[in-house]
């Protein structure tokens, strides 16, 4: 039987890929130091150790002890803007702990993929139409950690033979996630204005001008993308994964309010200085794989209210 290492194991990506390779009959030790996660998340069919893939030691020791067939890398800490920032928590974090994981997985000899899950922050600003050719041209901090990772995986193929698959997801998003994005901020603001005015149209304020736009990949989406790509892709291959449905920041607000069913005005604001207006992925080369995301925006916008509202307290 397989054995797997899935590291970000408690966050809300690094959970559902638990879940799958444990359906793909893998033995899974699951690490996250729940810095951003929560061991209720893990599968309690993995076994769970509590670190972060910055312990060099840690590292080490777990590659001693087990014989990883896969290793899964999704733990980060992910905040583009702040990154410029916390430069040194950032490089450490996002690059160091990643190289942590890349030396035991050259040391061991029995590591067959190495999945490292970079990010759409490799490209920098505005690249259009957004194609896995292009090339990345990071301008902060977090894109360059997750780049330059990429760059040693091409290294370290060459030089010691690791196999390697890149995936870029676009704005996954879905029950469980963290509530500093988006659509969960969205429905934690339209809740409590809710409670505040129970009748009349609600006032709602947004940041940039409202017509921003972001493809927006429901989790299961995701997780179809991930198995079929570990199913019937190349390795040493680079892969995005989302959807090519874009959605204005203004449409997100409203699709949230339709979940409460009540009317909003939308405030605006002016365009943020430097930021990036449009995000939307070219999908062709997973497409041909057979990947085809089926999930439409409405009922996920839907399905992550409903567990919010019910589950997090304070909303």
């Amino acid at each position: 039987m397989p054995t797997s290492l899935v590291t970000g194991a408690a966050g809300f990506i690094g959970s559902h890929v638990v879940d799958n390779v444990l359906m793909m009959g893998h033995d899974v030790v699951a690490l996250d130091d729940l810095s951003g996660g929560f061991e209720e998340n893990i599968n309690p069919k993995a076994e769970f150790i509590k670190g972060s893939v910055e312990d060099y030691e840690l590292v080490q020791e777990i590659f001693e002890r087990y014989r990883f067939d896969y290793v899964y890398h999704l733990a980060a800490y992910a905040a583009e803007g702040l990154s410029h920032f916390i430069k040194r928590f950032n490089y450490t974090n996002n690059l160091l702990g990643s190289i942590n994981l890349i030396n035991a997985s050259i040391n061991s000899g029995t590591v067959k993929v190495f999945v490292f899950t970079s990010s759409i922050a490799v490209y920098g600003r505005n690249q259009l139409p957004m194609t896995e050719e292009l090339t990345p041209n990071p301008e902060d901090p977090y894109g360059i950690a997750k780049y330059a990772v990429e760059l040693d995986l091409k290294e370290s193929h060459e030089m010691f033979g690791l196999n390697y698959i890149i995936f870029r997801p676009h704005n996954v998003y879905g029950p469980d996630m963290g509530r500093e994005h988006v659509i969960p901020e969205f429905v934690i603001r339209m809740k409590k204005l809710c409670e505040e005015y129970s009748e009349g149209p609600l006032e709602f304020q947004i940041q940039g001008t409202g017509k921003e736009t972001r493809a927006f990949c429901y989790i299961n989406d995701f997780i179809d993308g991930l198995m079929i790509v570990l199913g019937n892709g190349e390795h040493l291959n680079i892969y995005h994964i989302g959807t090519q449905d874009e959605r204005t920041i203004s449409e997100v607000a409203q699709t949230v309010s339709e979940y409460f069913k009540r009317v909003i005005n939308i405030k605006a604001g002016e365009e943020a200085r430097g930021g990036t207006t449009r995000r939307c992925p070219d999908i062709g080369k997973l497409q041909k794989l057979g990947y085809k995301p089926k999930w439409n925006f409405r009922d996920g916008v839907f399905k992550l209210a409903e567990w919010y509202v019910n589950h997090v307290k304070g909303v």
